[in-house]
C-alpha cells in the first residue's frame, strides 16, 4: 500500500499568539494521514513561537529574526517544505481555523495542469457569509470580478469552479508548480502577493480550482492592523501600484491610470469620511512609495 502524498500545513505569524494557537489546533485536526505542520515565525515578541512550540511540539518551527512581510516570511517556509519533499504544501493565515475535511476534498482535485486548489473562505464572526472564492480576471483592469463577498453561502457556490485569482489566506499549492512558477514576489510586503502568483500560473498554463466542500474561516486583517488600519491602508496602496506596474502593458495603461485613479480618490473620500485621518495619509504615502518603487517589470 503506497503512502498518502506528503502534504506540509504552513502558517505564518507575527505576533497573535491566541489566533496562531487556535489555527494549529484546527490544522492539528486536519484528516489526513502524511502531515507535517510547519510555523515561520516573523519576529513576534508576544511569545507566539515558545507558545507554539510548548502546546504542539511536534509543530516545526522556523524563527526569523525580523518581520519578514507576508510574501519573504512565506518564501521561507515553502522553501523547506520544498526541501523536505513535499508533494503539497497548503497556506493558511495563522487567523484561520481549516475544516478537518479539506485537504482530503482538495487533493483529488490536482493534476498535471492544476497548479492551486481553494477551499471557499468565509468571515470567522459570520460562518455561513463569503469571504472568498477566488475571482475572474477583468481583461482591462485587471481587477478581481465575482469574488462573492460579503454574500450568504446558500449553496451557490457548490460546482468545482476554474478561477483566475486566489486569495494567499489558504491556498493549496502542487509542488511541481511552485517549482515552474517559482515563490512569491518578495516586492510585495504584503498584500497583492497572491494575485501576482495566480496571474503568474495562468500565464504558465496552470488551472485554479475552487474546492467549493472544502472550508476555512477567517478572522480578516488581524496581522495588518484590521481593515482600514493604517498599516493594512498603506501596505495595500504600495502593493497596488507594484502589482499594476508590473503586470499592465502597452495599450491597457490607457485604461488602467483613470481606472486606479478613480478608485484611489474613492478610498480617500472614504475614509475622510469616516475621519480616518491616519489611515489617509498612510494610504497616500503608500501610493507614493509604490511609484517610487524600481524594479524590473519582467
Amino acid at each position: 500500500m503506497s503512502m498518502a502524498p506528503l502534504v506540509y500545513a504552513l502558517t505564518l505569524s507575527w505576533n497573535g499568539q491566541n489566533d496562531t494557537l487556535a489555527c494549529f489546533e484546527s490544522l492539528q485536526k486536519l484528516d489526513y494521514p502524511n502531515k507535517r505542520l510547519l510555523l515561520v515565525d516573523n519576529g513576534s515578541t508576544d511569545g507566539t513561537p515558545e507558545a507554539v512550540a510548548n502546546q504542539f511540539p511536534t509543530v516545526e518551527l522556523i524563527r526569523n529574526e525580523t518581520n519578514l512581510g507576508f510574501a519573504a516570511g512565506m518564501n521561507v517556509g515553502l522553501r523547506h517544505a520544498l526541501s523536505q519533499k513535499a508533494d503539497y504544501i497548503i497556506m493558511v493565515n495563522n487567523d484561520t481555523i481549516i475544516d478537518p475535511a479539506a485537504l482530503q476534498k482538495m487533493i483529488p482535485l490536482f493534476g498535471d495542469d492544476v497548479g492551486m486548489v481553494a477551499p471557499k473562505i468565509y468571515y470567522a464572526a459570520e460562518p455561513d457569509r463569503i469571504w472568498s472564492v477566488g475571482g475572474l480576471k477583468n481583461p482591462l483592469t485587471l481587477e478581481m470580478a465575482g469574488d462573492a463577498r460579503g454574500d450568504i453561502d446558500r449553496e451557490q457556490w457548490a460546482e468545482v469552479l476554474e478561477r483566475d485569482y486566489f486569495n494567499g489566506c489558504a491556498l493549496l499549492l502542487s509542488s511541481p508548480f511552485l517549482e515552474e512558477v517559482g515563490l512569491f514576489d518578495e516586492r510585495f510586503f504584503m498584500y497583492y502577493e497572491d494575485s501576482d502568483l495566480s496571474i503568474r500560473a495562468r500565464q504558465a498554463g496552470y488551472r485554479l480550482l475552487l474546492s467549493p466542500h472544502s472550508h476555512v474561516w477567517h478572522k480578516v486583517a488581524t496581522t495588518s492592523g484590521g481593515s482600514d488600519s493604517p498599516n493594512e491602508r498603506y501596505w495595500m496602496a504600495r502593493s497596488s501600484i507594484i502589482f499594476f506596474r508590473k503586470h499592465v502593458h502597452g495599450w491597457r495603461w490607457l485604461i488602467v491610470v483613470p481606472y486606479r485613479t478613480a478608485s484611489a480618490f474613492r478610498t480617500i473620500s472614504r475614509l475622510l469620511w469616516r475621519r480616518r485621518f491616519a489611515s489617509v495619509k498612510a494610504y497616500i504615502r503608500g501610493l507614493r512609495d509604490g511609484l517610487g518603487n524600481s524594479f524590473p517589470t519582467r
